[in-house]
């Protein structure tokens, strides 16, 4: 009888295909762990395995199982038996801290997770498989009308956006422009760190009156005074906010083709001859090879909208060109994610 199981060459291989396969266990334990606010528990100093568990109010059987996985995944450290942050889990997952990125992650954990469970589902149907599933209106109309998610869908936002907000910052010239809107701002993230890096800059978020609280918060947080504005508004139903700089920050891949286009040819109406806008996403590669998070958050798209998707630069730059804008490049931002400048 031959021996047909695979040799030693193939050994790479089969690990890529199991570490593919066995990769929801991992992100679970680092969502649990964001969720129960581990990590926020260990902000003050390292504690050992009982006091955390009891803290965190687990039961005894995997409580050391559950740490030590996420010793073993690098995002917590233990030294004789005491657990303890590692620099980036207390940088940005302890509650409270301006760059906490925990926001993402229990979003994730509380509704992602869920929906990503009906992936087949939405492949076979092509609809979403949120809210809109059982008859309700969707992600927004249920988010809008709920303080609490909400807020927390806020959050959640602004770790999104962190890393790109700070790099915005210093990957234009922004000593051309004057004035700038983020269009759906959420929070106010990307337009705080803009100001703040670039004193002559005034701005003005735009979204939904639902927003404005957390908005107001983040702004007297920031110290901006009259530099900073919040105009509450429906971007599909009203004329956007007159800027030298526009900004679509995760915005137009919530909509299918249509909406977003208008939403172009609306930021062209309102930018001043030699304006521009500035839009990033995970914005898929032009072969659709290499940029993993951006067509996985297309996917997550199907799940949460009735027509969203994620684009490459080159869909977008032709959608630039037929809303009337002159010239328009792709660059770099950070993390997944990129941009595309368009000038009028």
């Amino acid at each position: 009888m031959s021996d047909t199981s695979p040799g030693p060459e193939h050994a790479p291989a089969i690990d890529r295909l199991l570490q593919i396969a066995t990769g929801f266990m991992a992100s679970k334990v680092l969502l649990v762990a964001a969720s129960l606010g581990l990590f926020t528990e260990l902000a003050a100093g390292p504690l050992r395995g009982e006091e955390l568990r009891a803290r965190l109010r687990l039961h005894p059987r995997s409580a050391r199982d559950f740490f030590d996985t996420l010793v073993a995944l690098g995002v917590l450290e233990r030294t004789n038996g005491a657990y303890a942050n590692t620099p980036a889990t207390a940088q940005y997952l302890v509650r409270g801290k301006s760059a906490y990125l925990g926001g993402l992650l229990e979003m994730s954990d509380a509704r992602m997770y869920e929906l990503w469970g009906r992936l087949d589902e939405g492949l076979r149907t092509g609809n979403p498989q949120n809210e809109i599933r059982t008859g309700e209106e969707g992600i927004y109309a249920t988010l809008y009308d709920d303080p609490d998610r909400l807020d927390a869908f806020q959050q959640a936002m602004t770790g999104l956006s962190m890393r790109s907000a700070h790099a915005l910052a210093e990957a234009i010239d922004w000593s051309a422009y004057r004035t700038v809107a983020d269009i759906g701002c959420a929070e106010g993230t990307v337009l705080i760190h803009l100001l703040e890096r670039h004193p002559h800059l005034r701005g003005t978020g735009f979204d939904l009156a639902a927003v404005r609280p957390s908005f107001q918060r983040r702004h007297e947080e920031s110290g901006l005074g009259d530099r900073l504005a919040f105009r509450a508004g429906d971007f599909f139903a009203e004329p956007l906010p007159q800027a030298d700089a526009l900004v679509f920050g995760h915005i137009l891949s919530n909509w299918a083709l249509p909406k977003a286009k208008t939403l172009l040819r609306k930021a062209h109406e309102a930018l001043p001859e030699g304006g521009i806008v500035v839009i990033y996403e995970t914005l898929i590669d032009d072969e659709r090879r290499e940029n993993v998070p951006g067509l996985l958050m297309s996917l997550t798209m199907l799940l949460e909208t009735p027509g969203g998707f994620e684009y490459t630069g080159a869909d977008c730059r032709e959608w630039l060109a037929d809303a009337g804008f002159r010239e328009s490049r792709v660059q770099y931002l950070a993390g997944p994610e990129s941009m595309v400048i368009a000038t009028k």
